[in-house]
């Protein structure tokens, strides 16, 4: 009877009628006839038959009633028809037809490579009981020629270290040899285990070792290989292959899984990363390992056809992370892809973006080293225990079929306690079958004693009986030896059988002929329930069949149930092709993509789903995927489909609060809960739950009772045979808190086995120890993330259990139990529970000795132990000091100080902090900080940490600072803050309002040249000058103008410099601005403008720029940073220019809050002064941004209400719009990073086409965000978008550009300023910038004050920078935030300006609040007042203690201590507590200056004889003139002093005097710093303690000796450090040839002198002198002395001889020969000429001396006096142009 069928989608009609495969994927439908015979009906209906019982059942196995059916048959006589029958239907059109599978089979042109085909002779037998498919081995490919395997030797000499004992590749890696070694392109490499595929892999990393290396050299630290294998044991196994292979060439391999953990510097020190799918994921998707992962130059995936498991989706993420990766930075990242024999590998190829014609390799089974022949068996038995007889019987039979033709076997079972049980029931039925000799060796052997012996020295009994029957067993519990001994036996043949699990076959090569897989259900924890066998691990154990070195084949066999027979055929004969699993969790890894910045919106989200293989199946099989043919016909790139999926997974994480998802914009927007998923892995459906269970106040109870529900246990299963072990566990008090649930269901098990493992239970139960290590592994990640949701909620409670709940599940500690269990290594268990037993508490420990303890314990030698233990448990005091700074902030100094021992075996390298700041009243975190403690830190001592912390009125009763140990238990510190009593300062008087004015016009002026200078600028003055114009023109009125940055404060400026000019003719303006950046400007501006056009002179005094007496006399104007105007104003007694000023303008005064704020305090103090001392009025104009306390300030200026104008920040002359973003990462340098995408999008929305100013903190940030944004910009397919001037324009540009990365970075339109670029490359920028040839500046943060380059959108990209000092990230100053915001809006060009400030998360709540609520301005002059009492003692202004108490109440620090007193730590506010205050303040400042040696003190003001002179007269001392005249440290001429009081030094000593100055307290040591100075300590001359690599002072050190040795600066920022250290170098060098002088050194001043003299030639003073000459190094020096010049001296004189013709000797030679030399040996008279310049200019002394004559008695004692009157009166006898040049 004819049957018509309807064809599946991928088979179409023939032309014989038959379905056959279509060559299209398209469906075409038609009727398939199939000739059934009666045998066949009948046997068909039993197959109904027994799916029916199935279906209503449950239980019964599909042909699990064919028995009985098949008995019926053979009573029947029937076996013959049988036999047929079957034959018949596996022949019908060439097929095999299994568990509704079709199988192909090949005839005898029948091609292997085609889907779905098995070998020919395939057969299929069916048995009682069983049902068998054997497929033969394929046939072998003929030995390769010699032609076609690559030697080894073709390898470069280097490389072939990496093939010990090679002579040639195999036939597969020769035929890939040339795509992997010679090319840079993606490999897909599909063939059979054991094909060589690792060194397929080693070829391609050769290749990329090759391509970094440099003269012979391999730059370890240009590439890194990632190796993603799936296994924990494989990548154990891949990195001690790789690493033993690749150690001549010094490369590193780590292993990175979540066994072995890699520090940072660990990753960055490693040149191959052997890892795992999931870890790798995590690491790349934090972006927190951003250098890594950047440096990632070859991917190889291992096992790529896993894509089809369940653990796919990781690898698909994987892959698209890094192709994007590819795209968006431009940069080379080759992916190869190694895999089992694939049906559709071009798909995969397509996936990996791999060249079909010359990157996709696909090998058959034919390549296989020993052909396989393999067998598949299906028990039909239904009942277990029948079934898993049946199963023993048959492997049993094929153990004794391979034994009987001589053949050792492996049988592979899938738990530890089959081994043993499966090998005694093969033993057992061996006895009964009388067949035990076929398992007996041959007693004869001498080696067999031997083993004999090993074996019974065994422990293990299991081990010891089997081996007595010719069997082994091996697993992972058992012992190593053990392991190791049963290897041997086995591969030594006294084993002939060997049961094992799968883990043998993944850590130990160990082949044998015939692999028996008994069974194919293994346990999986994960799922709670037993699965299938996974595809890798049957084929690795597959793998293990047949010796290649022994065997022409080998034989492996597969015994599971009939339903599986098919899948697992399928599976290892490449029927089914591998499927994607992403959609199971896209909306996860969606969330990954969010939080990493790649995904943004709907559109880029889209775009990424196109990057993954489920793109690639979708189209190519959509009916697996739940799409109609007819909708790809609609839609061939399913886009409109990605966009449905994409929306549906940003719903869900929008439902879970993981994002924002704007329908319709179709922006997606990350939350916390988001970020915290991602970076620790956890499903969204757990954070949808934990949404629902978490709250403020929880208990131990409640939080093991969330994490129990999490996702990630939802597949725990709950066994009835478990129950008794899990009540049993909570009997014994395993568990102290009651499982919510009980132990019936499954979140009452995963409860309870949380809590065993903390009390480290034992189970015994197999299934049990599964679930527990599976629950142990997961719940630690799942504490952790509920403790950052509960941290970044500020839960105070939830946070502190949460944290503790961490520690447990980390340490398997309750936290009831001693605290010393965390040294259990040091402590027997025994001392441990004595403690507990006897309540020996810590508290109580502490205040024992150690005899004490022992005698208490009554173990005497234990009190030692103990104590120690003691003495290194973690324990810090805390001690802290609360500043208010408005009445809504206060700022916190906290003083840690640690109180232990550091041990590395106990600590480790750092122990991680919480520093937490509680409210009790509201039970609230007010902040929250991780905080690092290391060795280094703990030798230190105390350590101090600074924050700021909201106030609230009415103010709480206290606050409470607690420090909690991230991973030590009982390890925490609480301080109690009061607060009540807290002294707030008084609330600020109003802004002064804009009024609404007419603008003035230009003519106000009243005089042309004045108007002159500001046409064609503006017509009208801005509404903020118009107001305050009368009061700056028309008064002599002192103003303090404050207004935002941007409203023309500058021109404000003039007008009240044209006011002085005009009032007060021939009295000087000084204008003092706090950085050279800005004094420039004003130079460059008012020298061609303002000052040129009214024929004024202007000089410049700054460190750079030192004017001459002549010019500073003369000048009009004076423009100098404060140090200089301080230095200077000191001796104002006798410089009459100092007397002669009218105006101090002082721009930026609100920095005196500043670290140079006490200098600006002094300066416009002592201008006061100088004022009233003389009578004749200064005028003070004071330029900031808008203050809280502006009043304060004006009266200190001496301001009226006149001049006092004080604008509020919105007001204006462009509006600002300001944008906040917050970005939660711990480590500064990655969440840099996350934050340049968010930037290049700012851009695209605020301000495509108009300018941008990007600010970072630090130069390496510039160039890595404008990397980055170029990228970003190449990525959108518009790479020159930000370039706005032609290709000519740009070449010239660029070819005056210096700096490589700034000349890379301008080819696209983005400029770099820092102050590590030269004058001309920073100069260049700044005007293609404002001429807008340029649209993107990014620049450090001194472009905002220095540089007026205003652009349309600011953003601020991070608002900390890295303070070396305290060697951690501070934030900046609100006044430079305001700063940088400012430069936001063009006045002649924008209606609006926009500004992004993007902060640390953390931070974003206090910016919010305070950008527009301007701080007051506090002093700082008490941190530094003992320097500027020294300054003022030796200028004369104080000479008794009251005079420094009345110098004080000229200051604003006076005028802040009456208004803000608990800022400066001022208890008492009355007029007695402020005099107690102001005393101490300046007792402590004078005892220090006398305890340096400065000043001296006569006797203490409550001497009465004393009282009479005012308080007890102070004194200065020469070394306190030397201090203030060289603007010295008081601790610097302290040490100086110290360091040549009668000693002689020399070079050396006096240069680690030089650079022990406390003047180089503040160089910067950024980070990572300390690894270059350690480096460049190797090339230096002198020996420095590179322990302290990051002191600056050793860093100063190395820049001197670096400069002296001519040695190129590592990177450029050592340049700009370099010219800083030099600056304070001479100085410092000055003031010590005067101490030496002092204290009659004469070989010590030498000594500085000469060192002085080598700092300013750069060059050692036992170098060649003519090394002082341009262009002479020490080899054209060599030269010189070859014509007779060996110094010189000789090289002046010749220069200054006429030529004389004749001898060639250096003292005829003359100027036109030495000319001539110089020329040769310098290649050119042009630096011929220059050496002569120079020379030219040297001067050349002539040196008389006559016979000294004694002069005696009283002439002598006058001369002496004249001199110390010269020292006194004259500052050590320099004339005042030497001070102003030194």
């Amino acid at each position: 009877m004819a049957l018509a069928k309807l064809a599946g989608p991928d088979w179409a009609k023939g032309d014989d009628g038959s379905a056959t495969l279509g060559p299209s994927n398209m469906p075409r439908y038609g009727p398939g006839v199939t000739i059934t015979s009666s045998s066949q009906k009948a046997m068909q209906k039993f197959e109904r038959k027994q799916q029916r019982k199935g279906a209503a059942g449950g239980k019964a196995a599909p042909g699990a009633d064919l028995d009985t059916e098949l008995d019926l048959l053979q009573s029947l006589s029937w076996d013959e028809l049988l036999a047929s029958e079957n034959g018949a239907k596996d022949r019908q059109g060439g097929t095999l037809w299994l568990g509704g599978m079709q199988f192909a089979m090949a005839d005898e042109g029948g091609s292997l490579a085609t889907k779905t085909v098995l070998p020919k002779g395939t057969k299929r037998t069916t048995h009682k009981g069983y049902e068998e498919v054997a497929v033969p081995a394929v046939q072998g490919q003929p030995p390769p020629t010699a032609d076609e395997l690559v030697p080894i030797s073709r390898l470069e000499t280097w490389a072939q270290a990496a093939f010990p004992g090679y002579k040639t590749l195999n036939r597969i890696q020769s035929r890939i040899f040339n795509t992997a070694y010679y090319s840079n392109e993606n490999l897909l490499v599909c063939a059979p285990t054991g094909a060589g595929k690792t060194n397929i892999a080693m070829i391609a990393v050769l290749r990329e070792i090759a391509s970094n290396m440099s003269h012979g050299v391999v730059q370890k630290d240009q590439f890194k290989i990632v190796y993603v294998a799936p296994m924990k044991a494989l990548a154990a196994e891949v990195t001690a292959n790789f690493g033993k292979r690749l150690a001549p060439l010094g490369l590193v391999v780590k292993e990175l899984t979540g066994d072995m953990q890699l520090s940072k510097r660990e990753l960055s020190a490693t040149q191959m990363i052997v890892t795992t799918p999931e870890k790798w994921d995590v690491i790349t998707r934090k972006g927190g390992d951003v250098a890594v992962a950047a440096l990632v130059k070859l991917l190889i995936i291992d096992e790529v056809h896993l894509l089809n498991d369940e653990r796919g989706p990781v690898i698909e993420t994987l892959i698209a992370r890094t192709l994007r990766q590819v795209e968006s930075s431009q940069s080379m990242i080759r992916i190869v892809g190694l895999s089992a024999t694939l049906p559709n590998y071009q798909d995969v190829a397509t996936f990996l973006r791999v060249n079909p014609s010359s990157g996709l390799f696909h090998f058959d089974a034919s390549y296989r080293p020993v052909p396989l022949q393999m067998t598949f068996t299906g028990v039909t038995i239904a009942n277990m225990t029948a079934r898993n007889n049946m199963m023993n019987q048959i492997c049993y039979d094929k153990v004794v079929d391979s034994l009987k033709r001589g053949y050792q076997v492996m049988v592979f079972v899938h738990s530890r306690k089959d081994t043993g049980k499966t090998g005694r029931i093969i033993a057992d039925l061996a006895a009964k079958a009388g067949e035990v000799h076929l398992f007996e060796t041959e007693d004869g052997d001498a080696k067999r004693g031997l083993m004999v012996k090993e074996v019974n020295k065994s422990r293990n009994r299991e081990l010891q009986e089997l081996f007595q029957s010719g069997i082994g067993i091996h697993h992972a519990g058992m012992l190593r030896g053990d392991r190791t001994l049963t290897e041997r036996l086995f591969s030594e043949g006294f084993i002939k059988v060997l049961v094992c699990t799968a883990t043998l076959a993944w850590g130990v090569n160990l082949p044998a002929h015939t692999v028996i897989i008994k069974g194919t259900q293994v346990y999986d924890a994960k799922k709670g329930t037993f699965t299938e066998l996974g595809m890798l691990d049957v084929q690795q154990i597959f793998g293990r069949a047949g010796r290649p070195q022994f065997d022409t084949s080998g034989e492996a066999t597969i015994i599971t149930t009939h339903s599986k027979l098919a899948h697992y055929l399928g599976m290892l004969t490449h029927a089914t092709p591998i499927e994607s699993q992403f959609k199971s969790l896209l909306p996860d890894n969606l969330n990954a993509e969010l939080v990493l910045g790649t995904v943004t919106n709907v559109k880029e989200a889209v775009a990424w789903l196109t990057y993954t293989y489920l793109h690639v199946r979708m189209t190519k099989n959509p009916l697996v995927y739940g799409i109609s043919y007819e909708q790809l016909l609609a839609d061939p790139t399913l886009a409109s489909y990605g966009r449905e999926l994409i929306v549906n997974a940003a719903r869900q994480l929008a439902a879970a609060k993981m994002a924002v998802f704007d329908e319709r914009t179709g922006n997606m927007y990350v939350t916390e809960l988001g970020r915290v998923a991602s970076h620790f892995y956890i499903r969204y459906q757990s954070i949808l739950m934990f949404n629902e269970r978490l709250k403020e106040h929880m208990t131990w109870s409640d939080v093991l009772a969330a994490m129990s529900l999490s996702s990630e246990f939802e597949n725990i299963m709950v066994r009835e045979e478990e129950l008794p072990e899990l009540e049993q566990l909570i009997r014994a008090n395993q568990c102290p808190h009651a499982p919510k649930g009980g132990v019936e269901n499954k979140q009452g098990k995963s409860n309870i086995l949380i809590q065993a493992y903390i009390s480290r239970a034992r189970v015994d139960s197999f299934s049990l120890t599964a679930d527990m290590m599976y629950v142990a592994s997961n719940a630690p990640r799942i504490a952790r993330a509920l403790f950052e949701i509960a941290a970044r909620r500020k839960w105070n409670s939830a946070a502190g259990l949460l944290l503790e709940v961490c520690k447990s599940l980390e340490l398997r500690l309750w936290p009831d139990q001693h605290p010393l269990r965390q040294m259990e290594s040091a402590l027997t268990p025994e001392l441990l529970w004595k403690m507990e037993e006897r309540g020996l508490t810590l508290d109580r420990l502490q205040d024992m000795s150690a005899n004490e303890i022992g005698g208490f314990l009554r173990h005497p030698s234990a009190g030692a132990k103990i104590h120690s233990c003691l003495e290194s448990f973690p324990r810090l005091s805390l001690s802290a000091s609360l500043h208010p700074i408005t009445r809504g902030v206060a700022r916190i100094q906290l003083t840690i100080t640690p109180e232990f021992v550091w041990k590395d075996r106990i600590h480790g390298g750092s122990l991680r902090w919480w520093l937490w700041v509680e409210d009790p009243s509201l039970d609230r975190l007010h902040h929250s900080e991780s905080w690092t403690l290391t060795k280094k830190m703990v030798a230190e001592g105390p350590q101090k940490v600074g924050f700021t912390i909201p106030l609230a009125e009415p103010l709480p009763g206290q606050y409470y600072i607690r420090l909690v140990s991230d991973n030590w238990l009982q390890a925490e510190e609480v301080l109690e803050l009061p607060i009540s009593g807290l002294q707030l300062p008084a609330r600020g008087p109003p802004h002064t309002e804009l009024l609404d004015l007419d603008p003035l016009p230009l003519a106000a002026l009243q005089k042309e040249p004045y108007s002159n200078l500001y046409k064609g600028r503006f017509t009208h003055f801005n509404p903020i000058q118009t107001q305050a114009f009368h009061t700056l023109y028309h008064t002599d009125e002192s103003v303090l103008l404050g207004a935002p940055t941007g409203s023309g404060k500058t021109i404000s400026s003039e007008l009240t410099m044209m006011r002085l000019w005009e009032a007060h003719p021939g009295d000087k303006v000084i204008y003092i601005a706090p950085l050279k950046a800005l004094v420039r400007e004003r130079m460059i501006d008012w020298g061609k403008g303002m000052c040129k056009a009214l024929g004024k002179k202007i000089v410049e005094l700054t460190g750079d720029y030192t004017p001459d007496l002549a010019a500073l006399l003369s000048a009009d104007v004076i423009i100098a940073t404060p140090e200089k105007w301080d230095g200077i104003s000191r001796n104002w007694q006798s410089r009459g220019y100092v007397k002669k000023v009218g105006l101090l303008i002082i721009d930026e005064i609100h920095l005196l809050g500043a670290d140079r704020g006490p200098i600006l305090e002094v300066i416009v103090s002592r201008m006061r002064y100088i004022a009233a001392s003389m009578g004749r009025p200064i005028r003070f104009v004071g330029l900031s941004t808008a203050l809280a306390n502006a009043h304060d300030l004006a009266d200190w200026l001496g301001t009226s209400n006149n001049g006092l104008f004080n604008f509020k920040p919105s007001v204006r002359p462009v509006p600002l719009e300001a944008h906040m973003q917050g970005y939660p990462g711990k480590f500064y340098c990655p969440r840099m990073a996350s934050m340049n995408k968010p930037a290049y999008a700012a851009i695209q929305v605020h301000s495509p086409l108009k300018p941008v100013l990007v600010f970072v903190a630090s130069r390496r940030q510039t160039r890595l965000t404008a990397m980055d944004l170029i990228s970003y910009a190449a990525a959108d397919e518009k790479p020159t978008q930000f370039v706005h001037m032609d290709s000519d324009e740009l070449a010239e540009v660029l070819a005056r550009v210096q700096d490589t990365s700034l000349r890379h970075c301008l080819q696209f339109g983005v400029g770099l300023h820092h102050a590590g670029l030269k004058e001309s490359d920073r100069q260049l920028v700044e005007s293609l910038f404002v001429a807008q040839k340029i649209q993107v500046l990014v620049a450090t943060s001194t472009l905002a004050w220095g540089v007026n380059t205003p652009a349309h959108l600011v953003i601020i990209k991070g608002t900390e920078y890295y303070d070396a000092p305290s060697k951690r990230y501070v934030d900046f100053p609100i006044t430079d935030v305001l700063q940088m915001m400012g430069r936001a809006g063009r006045p002649q060009y924008d209606t609006k300006g926009v500004a992004l400030i993007m902060v640390h998360e953390p931070k974003k709540a206090f910016y919010k609040r305070f950008l527009y609520e301007p701080f007051p301005v506090e002093s700082s002059l008490h941190d530094q007042l003992a320097d500027h009492l020294n300054a003022e003692v030796v200028a004369g202004t104080i000479t008794n203690r009251q005079d420094a108490l009345d110098y004080l109440t000229w200051t604003y620090f006076y005028r802040r201590l009456l208004q803000n007193p608990a800022y400066y730590d001022l208890e008492d506010g009355s007029s007695e507590g402020i005099s107690a205050y102001m005393s101490e303040l300046v007792e402590t400042a004078l005892a220090d200056l006398e305890y340096s040696g400065c000043i001296t003190l006569d006797a203490d003001a409550d001497d009465q004889d004393a009282a009479v002179n005012g308080g007890g007269a102070v004194r200065p001392t020469p070394l306190g003139r030397v201090a203030s005249f060289y603007y010295l440290q008081h601790t610097t001429a302290g040490l100086m002093a110290e360091q040549f009081r009668g000693q002689q030094l020399d070079h050396t000593e006096v240069l680690n005097v030089l650079c022990a100055a406390s003047e180089y307290d503040e160089l910067p040591v950024r980070h990572n710093e300390d690894v270059i100075n350690t480096e460049l300590a190797r090339k230096v001359r002198l020996p420095v303690d590179t322990r302290r690599a990051d002191d600056p002072h050793v860093k100063a050190h190395l820049l001197l000796q670096a400069h002296m040795s001519r040695l190129p600066p590592p990177i450029s920022d050592y340049l700009t450090d370099t010219r800083g250290v030099l600056d304070n170098s001479i100085r410092l060098a000055q003031a010590l040839i005067d101490v030496a002088g002092q204290g009659g050194c004469l070989g010590s001043a030498l000594a500085v002198m000469e060192l002085v003299q080598s700092l300013v030639q750069a060059r050692w003073m036992d170098d060649n002198s003519l090394t002082i000459l341009p262009n002479i190094d020490n080899a054209a020096a060599g030269q010189l002395a070859h014509h007779g010049i060996h110094a010189l001296p000789q090289l002046l004189h010749a220069l200054h001889t006429t030529s004389s013709s004749g001898s060639a000797s250096s003292s005829n030679m003359g100027r036109t020969e030495v000319t001539g030399i110089l020329s040769n040996i310098l290649g050119g008279s042009g630096q011929a000429q220059e050496v002569v310049k120079v020379a030219d200019r040297l001067p050349i002394v002539d040196l008389s001396w006559k016979q000294p004559h004694l002069i005696v008695g009283s002439t002598a004692a006058a001369s002496a006096a004249a001199a110390d009157r010269n020292y006194a009166n004259g500052a050590l006898g320099h004339s005042d142009q030497q001070q102003q040049q030194g």
